[in-house]
């Protein structure tokens, strides 16, 4: 059998970057939708494993393709926008969400990320507190002067809604406090019991209201009434577990301000406990999950926080997580259906992805139909060399396929059963041509996929590249969706992206024909032309996100953004690259060896967040003929609007180029990384004559010796954090 861990582990490894952009729009526009349909409107349309398995799945694949991350990624959000009907309220210290975990393995590995991020070794005393993660509507209390004047949910984790009147009638909730800090900000979970959620069910459907589907949407549809007496009618319940702006801190650890809290008149969890190992923490995870069913309230996994509140200070946050926390989820689910045939998509660059069409199944609630089979060894279950690869199978059409979903959109395909295979399947015999145009679709060494040579001819790369364009993280042109793109392109309207900018020139206004257009009037077809020319105007890093160009996500485009700041510095510095020895190197080895007679290249790939696949995508997608023609022509069409860079006069190294080596001491590499770009600096991985400053440590090797060759300037790291003011 074919592990569950081990098909999840393959896929992200193997899926090729095409897909993977792929899967992240869908990713995106999917949890998005379910957000607002969970923090909003109280009515879910996907159930909790389903969106944990998405977040997870998103995850994966950003940190297998980092340069494919969005700018509207589900990783960078918290919640949802606060609703239309309540007043909003900004919440002074954000509520951020939590990082997941779904395996002991994978509980490990953020342990070892802890210590590593505070340079601790593995027997080094860090004690956690583990709790239960609480199913319910996240609430942050607000007490002045020991009185509770707001509350408010947490919205989009900056700004939520004002609930003040209706948290008021929940007995949870202490109207005053005595002895807490002058300003303190409470936060925990607003939930309903299993006993109560029955009762309250019942008493709607006696009277013939709506029911509820879970305790999590009755807690979320009471708390958010904006008639604040049903809210008082109904039975909502709080625990506090953590807390937001303070006066005056509450203790020195987690389980002390958990304490602390309680003494102050809040409900806290009983489960809490401190946890001084890993397999403490696991245990205390498996008690917890043994007594799930038993605890008469919804649960999802646990929590688990680093009990020293100065190590959480070191440890800090990511955009929307904490880096000292992290929620270990409960399983999602499985269900066997038939894999009724193979189909092969084609994608913006080329590659040729197969997707399984399956007899649909439930599985947790969700209907299921698609599966991803992500390359054609993965079907094989052998790679180009014949050796066996880690979670492939011999997929055949006709097998009985277990469906894991385990973060996929489209989910995975756990299993085969080998006992229930048909007589007369066969082994899948994977495509050589494109089965959109008909070109050929070789697979160069090293791809895991085949891609369609066909290019500007092939029409599945044309839309896909034009539907991408349009897209929210890139250009964003309100009006003109994925199925519009398609509609235009297949009627000859558009052929390349410039054409979708000289739609009006060449239309002599365009409205008669577009309002003649099903689904189209005179006031959206003058809204459509308006959102064009509003689109001319584009920032530098979705000007360069839009091109869709291989290996180029939305993390790459404004790591690129900054570095070049203009759209003729970063063209110029292509062609410049183009003309140089690395440009015409066989390899990333040769290319390495050419980078000293290659400075363009250099400085391209000393960029942090930038390597020789990026770099390559990039010279050669710019100095491809028909490709540069056609981006020519939309950016005559533009005006790119230069990258602005953040206002830090008040930083001494605002805008400077930093360089790190040798071993820190004081602060890990992560650590000085992160102080140096939130100072305004650029951090890069080597040194050139673009370097202002090398911070060396004990063993700073070659990069001190070329930095004095250059003139760099050299400080330790005790210089470093004098430099910063931490010192």
């Amino acid at each position: 059998m074919v592990d569950r861990r081990d098909a999840e582990t393959s896929s992200a490894v193997e899926l090729d970057a095409e897909a993977a952009a792929s899967e992240l729009a869908e990713l995106a526009a999917t949890l998005d939708a379910a957000n607002r349909a969970y923090y909003v409107e109280d009515e879910p349309f996907i159930d909790d494993a389903r969106y944990d398995a998405l977040k997870q799945r998103n995850a994966e694949l950003e940190r297998r393709f980092p340069e494919l991350k969005r700018s509207d990624s589900p990783s960078e959000k918290v919640g949802a926008p606060a609703a239309d009907g309540f007043s909003k309220l900004a919440h002074r210290v954000p509520m951020l969400s939590l990082g997941n975990v779904f395996t002991d393995e994978d509980l490990g590995e953020f342990d070892r990320s802890v210590r590593n991020y505070l340079g601790l070794d593995t027997e080094a005393p860090l004690p956690y507190t583990a709790e239960p993660k609480i199913d319910g509507l996240s609430l942050s209390l607000r007490y002045e002067g020991g009185r509770l004047t707001e509350a408010a949910t947490r919205g989009d984790g900056r700004i939520g809604e004002n609930v003040t009147a209706n948290a008021r009638t929940i007995a949870d909730i202490p109207q005053s406090l005595t002895g807490a800090p002058d300003i303190l900000e409470v936060r925990g979970e607003v939930y309903m019991s299993h006993a109560d959620f029955a009762a309250l069910n019942a008493r709607q459907d006696a009277a013939g209201a709506k029911t509820f589907a879970n305790p999590r949407n009755a807690a979320a549809g009471s708390l958010r009434q904006l008639d604040a007496s049903i809210t008082a009618s109904r039975p909502l319940r709080f625990f506090a577990y953590t807390w937001g702006e303070t006066s005056a801190p509450l203790a020195g650890t987690q389980m002390k301000a958990i304490a602390r809290l309680a003494d102050l008149g809040f409900s806290t969890n009983p489960l809490t406990r401190l946890c001084s190992s890993l397999p403490e923490m696991i245990a205390h995870y498996s008690e917890i999950a043994e007594r799930r069913a038993m605890l008469g309230y919804d649960i999802d996994g646990v929590v688990y926080k680093v009990n020293a509140l100065d190590l959480q200070a070191r440890l800090g946050f990511r955009s929307t997580t904490p880096r000292w926390a992290v929620a270990h989820k409960f399983p999602a689910e499985l269900a066997w259906t038939v894999l009724e045939r193979i189909e092969i998509q084609v994608g913006r660059t080329g590659a040729l992805s197969p997707v399984a069409r399956l007899t649909p199944v439930t599985v947790g609630g969700v209907v299921v139909s698609n599966a991803t089979l992500h390359n054609e060894d993965y079907i094989a279950g052998r790679d180009a060399a014949g050796g066996v690869i880690r979670g492939g199978r011999d997929i055949r059409e006709g097998d009985h396929v277990e469906v894991f979903r385990a973060g996929d959109v489209i989910p995975k395909i756990a299993d085969v059963d080998l006992g229930r295979r048909p007589a007369d399947a066969v082994p899948f015999v994977f495509p050589e041509q494109c089965p959109e145009c008909g070109s050929a679709a070789p697979r160069a060494p090293g791809d895991a996929v085949r891609r369609c040579t066909g290019g500007l001819i092939c029409p599945a790369q044309a839309v896909e590249r034009l539907r991408h364009l349009v897209s929210r993280a890139a250009f964003d042109i309100d009006g003109l969706g994925a199925k519009q793109v398609e509609q235009f392109y297949r009627d000859g309207w558009i052929a390349e992206p410039a054409d979708i900018f000289t739609l009006r020139a060449r239309y002599g206004q365009g409205l008669q024909q577009l309002r003649n257009r099903e689904g189209w009037g005179d006031k959206s077809a003058r809204s459509l032309f308006d959102a064009i020319d509003k689109a001319r105007r584009v920032p530098l890093a979705k000007m360069i996100f839009g091109l869709g160009i291989a290996h180029v996500g939305e993390v790459a485009a404004q790591v690129l953004a900054r570095h070049y700041e203009t759209w003729d510095a970063l063209a110029a510095a292509m062609d410049a690259a183009a003309q140089e020895p690395a440009a015409h190197a066989e390899d990333d080895k040769a290319r390495k060896a050419a980078l000293a007679e290659s400075p363009h290249w250099a400085d391209m790939i000393g960029i942090d967040g930038i390597g020789f696949t990026v770099a390559v995508s990039l010279v050669t997608t710019m100095q491809q003929h028909a490709e540069r023609a056609s981006i020519d022509r939309l950016v005559a069409e533009l005006d790119i609007l230069p990258e602005q860079r953040p206002d830090m006069t008040a930083s001494p190294v605002s805008g400077k180029t930093i360089v790190f080596t040798g071993s820190l001491e004081k602060m890990t590499r992560a650590e000085a990384k992160a102080s140096a770009e939130r100072l305004g600096a650029k951090v890069s991985g080597s040194v050139s004559a673009k370097t202002d400053l090398l911070v060396a440590g004990p063993g700073a090797g070659s990069k001190a010796g070329k930095a004095a060759d250059l003139g760099v300037e050299v400080i330790d790291e005790d210089g470093w954090l004098t430099l910063i003011g931490m010192q």
